[in-house]
């Protein structure tokens, strides 16, 4: 008999004098494939898959002596300390087991360890993954998370809190392609589609924040004043604004408060090409998702991009925008008007602006959908052969990206100016200059992306994301937030001829060769910028 100090959880597999024959012996315990080393006066056992491939270590190799001993895949090299199960190569740890020899015999604790403590283990280790930006661990750790019984979800909320302070310049596509992410789970009952998404954008994440330096949120706190805080985004004054934020943050001021003056902020200016505003909507839907765990974190790095965002509305081009918007007069009563979205395709920025301007009199939601329209009809008729030419200058880079975003910005546009609708009149006149910029770009319209059937077009927009291919993340994230983008505005029944053009766009966007690196052109125009550098 057993001594009675070794419990259920204790397994007899071997015998003594057998494994130290062998060396090492493969077992198999309740589902489990485990290997047993027999090394000196020591038996260790441990998982006979190594955790990087899955290799079997009863093929490793054993080195050094027993208060020092290590195993090492021959796979691919991984090193593991069998004392402790530690990785020596840096990558996922060994998971041992106890070992006890009674009565001439091996036994061995398979146990698990508490729901907890596995939890946890699996977030440290999830944490470490990405800090190596090692996408097959992150996998793998949202799988044990899951296999724990947390919901890998939860994951996306502490990896906004571990990254913010890594952000040098704010929120970045990640958090955004995050949300996006988050959407399409929810969308799935297939374990492996939902893996994927939690995977995408917890690798996004860590991709964004890889190498980075915490860059600390400057300021203090000072009491929240919101034209106090308006003030300062317009200044660019980082630090006060931020100050304003943790003051709010401190009063429990809830992010329904904050978010007409953040609204305001992110219209004040063409900004960014816009992300100040597609970024609030990520905010909003994030905070609500997951409440207080990521308010902070996402309003510090939300309110950091939004004062250092690049302001193109002070660049000649677009320089008519504020005097249009100082021309736009609400008329005393809107009319529901009939606008074909065509007249503004072709139309430079200038005259886009003057067409909007002229159509003011109509109910926003009508011209909304007249300048959707129009963006979807350019992305439809953009000229790829811009994006391959290698001999033009930088104000002539252009790609697909660019006429994605007339798109992703109309649907912030209409959610946030259907909650704040005084501020219709900034949105219109940007989604103006969005269709106006893409004007010089534009080809002949191919009638083959048309689409009949819109519930098709939406199993293949996701399984082209879930299966995307794409090796930037700027890119995968882009075909997520314009399909998502362009689903919730076809499910706000626009006009017939506005659906038909943003559902052909997308169609087209998402079956479109996406050039990823251009190596031609960007030495081109490094000797080109160079040489007048004198």
């Amino acid at each position: 008999m057993p001594d009675a100090n070794i419990q259920d959880s204790w397994v007899r597999v071997i015998e003594v004098a057998r494994l130290r024959e062998r060396g090492r012996a493969v077992v198999k315990l309740d589902g489990k494939q485990l290997v047993l080393f027999a090394v000196e006066n020591r038996i260790y056992a441990c998982n006979n898959r190594c955790p990087h491939e899955g290799y079997p270590l009863v093929e490793g190799h054993i080195a050094g002596a027993t208060d020092s001993c290590v195993l090492t895949c021959n796979w691919h090299n991984w090193k593991f300390e069998l004392d402790s199960g530690h990785n020596v190569y840096g990558g996922d740890a060994l998971r041992m087991y106890p070992t006890r020899v009674t009565e001439g015999a091996v036994w061995v604790d398979i146990a698990e360890a508490p729901r907890a403590q596995r939890i946890d283990d699996a977030y440290e280790r999830l944490r470490h993954a990405m800090e190596e930006n090692q996408y097959d661990r992150i996998a793998r750790d949202l799988a044990r998370l899951r296999k724990a019984g947390a919901d890998p979800r939860s994951a996306v909320a502490r990896a906004i809190a571990w990254s913010h302070g890594r952000l040098r310049d704010g929120m970045t596509h990640a958090y955004a392609a995050a949300n996006g992410w988050l959407r399409l789970h929810d969308l799935s009952g297939d374990p492996v589609e939902q893996l994927t998404c939690i995977a995408e954008a917890l690798g996004h994440i860590a991709y964004d924040t890889l190498r980075e330096a915490d860059w600390p949120y400057g300021g203090g706190e000072v009491p929240w004043d919101e034209e106090r805080f308006a003030a300062a985004v317009e200044e660019q004054d980082e630090d006060g604004a931020l100050a304003m934020v943790r003051g709010a943050l401190a009063a429990g001021r809830s992010f329904r408060v904050l978010e007409p003056v953040l609204a305001r902020a992110a219209l004040a200016h063409y900004n960014d090409f816009g992300h100040s505003l597609i970024y609030l909507r990520v905010c909003a839907d994030l905070i609500e998702r997951f409440s207080a765990q990521v308010k902070a974190p996402l309003l510090l790095a939300y309110v950091r991009s939004l004062a250092r965002a690049t302001r193109e509305d002070l660049v000649p081009e677009f320089r008519r925008y504020r005097a249009a918007l100082a021309e736009w007069t609400t008329p005393a009563a809107q009319t529901t008007m009939t606008l074909d979205p065509r007249a503004w395709v072709g139309k430079s920025i200038n005259q886009a602006l003057s067409e909007t301007l002229a159509a003011r009199a109509a109910a926003p939601h009508d011209l909304f959908h007249a300048l959707l329209g129009a963006g979807s009809i350019n992305l439809l008729r953009f000229d790829p052969a811009h994006e391959q030419r290698t001999d033009g200058t930088v104000a002539d880079n252009i790609g697909w990206l660019d006429f994605t975003h007339a798109i992703t910005f109309a649907n912030a546009a209409r959610v946030t100016c259907t909650r704040f609708p005084e501020l219709w009149r900034a949105a219109l006149l940007q989604m103006a200059l969005f269709v106006g910029r893409n004007t010089p770009y534009l080809g002949a319209e191919d009638e083959r992306w048309h689409v009949d059937d819109l519930a098709a077009l939406d199993a293949r927009c996701r399984a082209r994301v879930l299966n995307h291919g794409v090796g930037l993340y700027i890119h995968s994230a882009h075909l997520l937030k314009t399909w998502m983008a362009a689903r919730d505005e076809l499910a706000a029944a626009p006009p017939q001829e506005v659906a038909a053009s943003l559902a052909a766009a997308v169609n087209r966007y998402l079956n479109a060769h996406v050039r990823q690196k251009r190596t031609l052109r960007t030495a081109r125009q490094a000797l080109d910028f160079v040489s007048l550098e004198d």
